[in-house]
């Protein structure tokens, strides 16, 4: 018998009435009612109620003890009177009458609640992770995680995927953020880098001949936090197919992705096969290349409507080349006027001019703009944007740039003042990403997502097209605004590999050298493939129902990428400086 424990702290149930048992845990309460004194023990599994009425050495002890003290309790299992019975708790129809206590662990004054963090800082709160895990949601969201992954496992090991595992030291690659670089003793001056993906390494595997591979991938990027990224390092679900189109992939993801939704959450989840969107459509009827598709409202151009009109701000911004946006809301015309003019004012902190609107309410038509605009005209802007007849239509006029982020914003906005979001989990495909970008500070064209991608027509387009027209087989998969994966076909082929990298600035040179694995094994032959990478950080993120990645992460970095319950990153000694040939030199401090 194990010396601490008969059974767990979530374990016993009315049928163990009568036995004599033994239980180690944590504290979690103590209540004082008199003639009787209860402890609530916690362990992993759960928390039992235990309970001491008798005069003596045992009484004495469970009154010195403090909530997260480490105790073991003897006792005999004993029915709860019905009045006390807790229907939430699995073993609240028993409780255990404590015959004998062991403290294992006193606890000195604790820098933090466990029953709450609505009073604690974020320092607080990472700098005593270890005691922020044992809160009751916490430590739910990492079994949760633990759990996730597991079945993520199962599935892609059903659907015939090899589990390897790829290299963490490698070496430096161009793949949009900063690596972590870790120096090298036995090289002088070279440096490893922490893989921002297993990238090479996975397409390396298709080479080989694996012809389907996948892992739980760690990866490293230098680079800021938000909600739903952490600073540092995270995990995907990284996997790679050989001989396969873009419909492929999506096929051998979309069920993986529906069943682990669907087994861990209570929400409903879109089926597969999920809508496919293009990146072009995204931004236009979106503002986003991350739709959040339980809002239903839709973003129209309708420059054509404002085109020659009479309303100047509008027609001549159409004239130079800028666009307008429009969104319709059903039902939205019997808002009052104060709700119209606190969106104008919200759109003004935007940095624009203003919010233009113009209410359909049956056969009265009002606003702003109404009186710029004939008959034809508004027709022809109902039909478009507003097909059920009534409602209000908002305008966001500006840069094609500007105009597509505001009208997103306002979007959202929108759907989450009037309550038309539905509460389910929405995911589609963005497609047809650019292969190019022009980098508005420099004026140089440059990857958009990933240089590994096949450009949509091969050699010829690379060859004939301008370069900020060519699309890429790229890809993302994006679930209620939050992108959970990106993806695509590879490049496969050197002439191709080399004819993309010259663009982007790269010579045939530097694009062997910087990525002399690939390069030297594409010339030994590469099947066609492709494959993506759904993040697993976000995915519990969201089954979780956690607004911030960290409430899913054990041990996260804060947003400055410190660990501070290991004091990380921190200084070094002289001596590992020295056997690693490095020398400091410091910014300085500014007075």
């Amino acid at each position: 018998m194990n010396i601490y424990r008969s059974h767990n702290c979530g374990e016993l149930r009315k049928s163990n009435v009568g036995e004599v048992v033994k239980l180690s845990g944590w504290v979690h309460k103590k209540r004082d009612h008199g003639s009787l004194l209860f402890v609530d023990l916690r362990d992993h599994y759960g928390v039992t109620q235990c309970v001491i009425d008798s005069d003596g050495d045992v009484l004495r002890l469970v009154e010195k003890i403090r909530p997260e003290y480490i105790i073991t309790v003897d006792g005999t299992v004993v029915s709860r009177s019905t009045d006390a019975v807790n229907g939430e708790n699995p073993t609240g129809e028993i409780e255990i009458q404590i015959q004998r206590l062991t403290v294992l662990s006193a606890v000195e004054n604790l820098p933090l609640s466990i029953g709450s963090v609505s009073d604690l800082s974020e320092e607080t709160r990472l700098k005593y992770r270890f005691l922020d895990l044992r809160r009751e949601q916490l430590h739910k969201n990492i079994v949760l995680r633990s759990n996730i992954i597991a079945s993520i496992r199962e599935k892609m090991r059903r659907s015939g995927f090899l589990e390897i595992n790829t290299p963490i030291l490698t070496s430096s690659s161009p793949e949009g953020a900063r690596d972590f670089l870790v120096p090298s003793r036995l090289h002088p001056g070279q440096f490893y880098a922490l893989p921002q993906a297993p990238q090479q390494f996975k397409q390396l595997l298709m080479v080989a001949g694996f012809d389907k591979y996948f892992q739980i991938a760690p990866c490293f990027r230098d680079e800021d936090s938000r909600a739903d990224r952490s600073p540092g390092e995270f995990y995907q679900l990284d996997f790679e197919m050989s001989f396969v189109t873009q419909e492929d992939v999506f096929s051998a993801i979309e069920p993986v992705i529906y069943e682990i939704f669907k087994e861990f959450s209570q929400r409903s989840v879109s089926s597969y096969p999920f809508r496919r969107i293009t990146y072009n459509d995204a931004l236009l009827h979106y503002g986003s290349d991350k739709p959040d598709l339980r809002n239903p409202l839709i973003i129209y151009d309708v420059g054509d409507v404002f085109a020659d009109s009479s309303f100047a701000a509008f027609a001549d911004a159409v004239k130079n080349g800028d666009v307008v946006r429009a969104i319709g809301v059903d039902g939205a015309e019997t808002q009052p006027r104060s709700f119209f003019e606190k969106l104008n004012d919200w759109v003004k902190i935007l940095d624009m001019p203003g919010l233009g609107y113009i209410i359909f309410d049956g056969g009265e038509t009002k606003g702003p703009l109404v009186k710029f605009l004939d008959d034809v005209r508004l027709r022809r802007l109902r039909e478009k944007v507003l097909p059920s007849g009534g409602g209000a239509v908002f305008f966001i006029c500006g840069t094609k740039k500007k105009a597509e982020k505001v009208a997103g914003l306002l979007r959202q906005k929108l759907g989450q003042d009037l309550g038309l979001c539905s509460g389910g989990f929405e995911f589609c495909w963005v497609v047809d990403f650019p292969m190019y970008e022009l980098n508005e500070d420099s004026g140089v064209i440059e990857f958009s997502h990933n240089p590994f991608s096949m450009p949509q027509g091969g050699m010829e387009s690379l060859q004939k097209m301008n370069p900020l027209e060519i699309k890429a087989h790229q890809y993302d998969i994006v679930c209620n605004g939050v992108e959970l994966s990106s993806g695509a076909i590879r490049n496969h082929m050197p002439d191709v590999m080399l004819k993309a990298f010259e663009i982007a600035g790269y010579n045939a040179e530097t694009t062997k050298e910087r990525f002399k694995g690939m390069f030297n094994a594409f010339q030994y032959g590469a099947p066609p493939h492709g494959g993506c990478a759904p993040g697993i950080d976000r995915i519990v993120m969201l089954i979780a129902e956690e607004p911030s990645i960290r409430e899913v992460i054990a041990f996260p970095l804060n947003q400055q990428a410190q660990d501070l319950m290991m004091n990380a990153p921190s200084d070094v000694s002289e001596k590992q400086l020295k056997e690693l040939h490095i020398k400091l030199d410091l910014p300085k401090k500014r007075v």
